[in-house]
């Protein structure tokens, strides 16, 4: 029996690796991108091609526009900086991280900053957000919108199994190790030292930021 990672592809090969898979002790993670065991799935046979919807044509007026928030509107232009850092375009990259700044400051504090709202929050993104999206960007063909729902839908899930982890073990999981973070998709990687390939959109090591503990104060 095989069984796949669902964020890298990793597949555990019982017959290769000697050891039945439900026999790996539930603390065993993915060896390239730590997803825990529960996360694995067996490997399902391939499937036929499906065939591409037809573009559905683009929707008139802004009906369907919604207000954001002050902490929406800054990890927006925060990303829009980012994507003029690629481009090359320092000039627009630092206005956007000042705007980034600007609704950072005016963002009240959360409501319910508990892990419960948090899990939440994670499992109506990969209940109803990521699906919906993904179905919108194929009907529209958009290859890049749809490259961006599969790494987002990965990171998050991955958000979620380490939140789970983390309500479950506490300060502990994160005791004598460290936390790394993907600058380009967002991953996030617990352990000495970062991936030599993130595992989502396979950029280099030195594109993970090592994120600092909040101090005591």
């Amino acid at each position: 029996m095989r069984y796949v990672c669902p964020i890298c592809g990793y597949i555990y090969d019982e017959a290769a690796e000697g050891v039945p898979f439900d026999s790996l002790p539930d603390s065993w993670g993915c060896p390239l991108c730590g997803a825990p065991k529960l996360m694995f799935e067996p490997e399902a046979a391939p499937e036929p091609p499906k065939p591409q919807p037809a573009a559905a044509p683009l929707a008139a007026g802004d009906d369907d526009l919604q207000p954001l928030s002050a902490g929406a509107l800054a990890a927006l232009c925060s990303n829009l900086a980012r994507g003029c850092e690629k481009q090359y375009k320092e000039e627009e990259a630092a206005l956007f991280r000042q705007i980034a700044d600007f609704y950072t400051a005016a963002a009240p504090a959360a409501e319910d900053p508990s892990l419960e709202a948090l899990e939440a929050l994670f499992r109506d993104d990969l209940d109803s957000g990521y699906p919906g999206l993904s179905a919108a960007a194929t009907a529209q063909g958009d290859r890049g919108a749809q490259r961006i729902c599969v790494w987002g839908e990965k990171v998050t899930q991955m958000l979620y199994a380490l939140l789970g982890r983390y309500q479950r073990e506490g300060e502990a999981f994160l005791r004598g190790t460290q936390v790394w973070v993907c600058s380009v998709c967002g991953f996030l990687y617990i352990g000495d030292t970062p991936p030599e390939l993130c595992p989502v959109c396979k950029v280099p090591a030195w594109k993970f930021d090592k994120i600092e503990g909040r101090r005591p104060a």
